[in-house]
């Protein structure tokens, strides 16, 4: 794996009383992306926030918005996301039944398009839709809490992704679980994004828990 490791922080796991605040602390603190959850109750039991926030938090950085969509469906709100400033809107595979689709409206809105995948589902499912994904999402948790355990059957997965990927340029995202403890694991295996929530927004010094998680994503 040659690319550089990128870090995004999960802002599901900041403090939501002061989200502009934290938003421009984990900027300064030199993270890549901001990652988004966004929860609606159905698709996982849990509720975050929609388009209103996300539009709001806009103004507070320049750092690209990472939107998961953890929503059923998702293809009637796809454009409110946009417009509200996402960068990456990234849509599961379980929740699409017409997920080719979604991916080419993504891309007409003209953002990067993702995919991601629960636990249980097979790399295999996108290997029908590689041609139009900017990012693929392995979730090393079961969607819709913060704060799980890591589940080690996910390298394999990250493993095969990455064969699959071959030279596309193709981002492998991991989200779930990761710290310095899993970072080096999964990206050994081919994961160049890690989305960190409580890793990341545990303690106070952001820059001090982005460049440890970093260090140990790069061994």
């Amino acid at each position: 794996m040659t690319a550089a490791v990128k870090i995004a922080p999960s802002i599901l796991s900041a403090d939501f009383a002061r989200l502009g605040e934290e938003l421009r602390a984990i900027d300064a603190a030199g993270c890549d992306y901001v990652h988004l959850d966004v929860m609606d109750g159905h698709f996982v039991p849990n509720l975050t926030f929609g388009p209103p926030v996300i539009k709001a938090l806009r103004a507070h950085t320049k750092k690209p918005f990472d939107v998961h969509l953890m929503i059923d469906p998702a293809q009637p709100h796809l454009e409110a996301y946009a417009k509200a400033g996402a960068d990456i809107i990234t849509v599961h595979v379980e929740a699409d039944a017409h997920l080719d689709r979604s991916l080419q409206v993504i891309k007409g809105l003209g953002k990067k398009a993702g995919v991601s995948l629960n636990p249980s589902t097979p790399a295999e499912s996108v290997a029908y839709v590689l041609d139009k994904v900017d990012l693929i999402l392995v979730m090393s948790v079961n969607p819709g809490f913060g704060g799980q355990s890591f589940i080690s059957s996910q390298i394999e997965k990250i493993r095969r992704l990455r064969q699959m990927i071959g030279d596309r340029p193709i981002e492998l995202e991991v989200d779930g679980g990761v710290n310095a403890e899993t970072a080096r694991a999964v990206v050994a295996a081919g994961a160049n994004v890690l989305v960190a929530g409580s890793a990341v927004f545990t303690g106070t010094d952001y820059r001090a828990t982005i460049g440890a998680l970093r260090r140990a994503a790069q061994g």
